[in-house]
């Protein structure tokens, strides 16, 4: 479950990098210190955002506390995040995970097909479920909006099926990514009251829907040709959506995504639009580059065309492999490493600054102000680097 948001340790400056690495781990060590080391199996790249939200909004950086060694880190101790901010992202991460995991039992997907597996995902994700909800109470977030996610989403699902079948009105696409929308847009929203800024609370609904839209699209596109060979169920085919009209409508909910975050009142911006306006934007080139097309028309790797980031013939394990990866990095802390985190490991073009270089997606992004350790003078770079140099 490592989510869209997924940028390799040198498409961020250093400074970034170890901000957003610092509320990675942070949740990661939440979910284990409330909820047993299990839970950490429900530790995403996607569910840290509520946490970089809420430390963007907020004057002063988010508490801070040492740990240690972690095989992710190579065996190094580090400074996480440990705020409100960062419970919320880890009850986020347990009720999706939960409506996930519910959501493969009722469909009876590969294992889940069989009664010991199903049992025992039931049983967890009632667990995680509880665990999710009580947690949401401490901070005053109602999880309605994410307890419903994948219930409402597996009536729209079946309603696309079946109305056909009997001459009625199936769900459109915008109706199909509703749910999605509607669950990151209530979690977007309280880091607004987490963080004291009542006035962020549109601009961040609007930015959690863009966010959610996009997330479902780009599941979708990403499993488009596994679907299709297994005849599984995919919005996209259901839909009659061919991919340039989905890249259309991604470029649609980036550009969306984009002035929401414009229009935050966020004192520390930096990480935030890294993260949710440059990498979401390298979350839809990737996607659409992997299955083979893009909607404007431009191949993989032509000037001007948005860049890939995975290296080719490196994709994301799936079925029992990513299974057993997941459970390695819940026992230690991030033994398992995605390919996308793999490459450029000695460094992009051997600058911590990036400047000029491509070899690396959106690498030349960085500001040429950047520092030896990679950050201005005030502490920001790359997107929302306010600097004068």
């Amino acid at each position: 479950m490592f989510g869209i948001v997924r940028p390799c340790r040198h498409v961020l400056c250093k400074g970034l990098y170890a901000d957003w690495m610092g509320h990675l781990c942070g949740l990661c060590l939440a979910l284990r210190d409330e909820h047993g080391h299990l839970s950490r199996l429900v530790t995403n790249y996607d569910g840290l955002l509520v946490s970089v939200l809420t430390e963007a909004q907020s004057p002063a950086s988010t508490s801070r506390r040492e740990v240690g060694p972690c095989a992710l880190r190579g065996f190094k101790g580090a400074t996480v995040a440990e705020s409100e901010g960062v419970r919320l992202a880890a009850s986020v991460s347990l009720l999706l995970a939960a409506g996930k995991m519910s959501d493969h039992v009722a469909d009876r997907d590969g294992v889940y097909a069989r009664r010991p597996v199903a049992a025992g995902a039931t049983r967890l994700a009632g667990r995680w479920s509880s665990a999710g909800t009580a947690m949401a109470g401490t901070l005053g977030f109602d999880p309605a909006p994410l307890t419903a996610a994948a219930g409402r989403q597996a009536v729209l699902e079946r309603a696309s099926v079946q109305a056909p079948a009997v001459g009625g009105r199936a769900p459109g696409l915008p109706e199909l990514t509703s749910p999605a929308e509607d669950a990151v847009a209530a979690a977007f929203a309280h880091t607004a009251v987490l963080a004291g800024k009542p006035h962020n609370r549109e601009a961040l609904e609007t930015a959690g829907r863009g966010f959610g839209r996009l997330a479902h699209l780009i599941d979708a596109v990403e499993d488009l040709a596994d679907d299709r060979a297994s005849g599984a169920y995919n919005p996209l085919v259901a839909t009659g959506t061919g991919l340039d009209e989905a890249r259309r409508r991604c470029d649609a909910a980036h550009a969306e995504l984009r002035a929401a975050v414009d229009a935050l009142d966020l004192p520390r911006p930096a990480l935030t639009r890294a993260l949710l306006v440059r990498e979401t934007g390298n979350a839809v080139s990737r996607a659409f580059a992997a299955a083979g097309a893009h909607g404007d028309g431009r191949p993989a790797g032509e000037p001007g065309a948005p860049p890939e980031q995975r290296p080719p013939g490196k994709r994301d394990p799936g079925g029992l492999l990513s299974l057993a990866c997941t459970t390695l990095s819940c026992c230690t802390c991030g033994l398992y490493r995605p390919a996308w985190d793999e490459e450029h490991e000695s460094g992009c073009c051997g600058r911590l600054d990036c400047s000029g270089c491509d070899a690396c997606s959106n690498c030349g992004d960085c500001c040429s102000c950047c520092g030896e350790d990679g950050c201005c003078g005030d502490g920001c770079c790359c997107d929302g680097c306010s600097c004068d140099c």
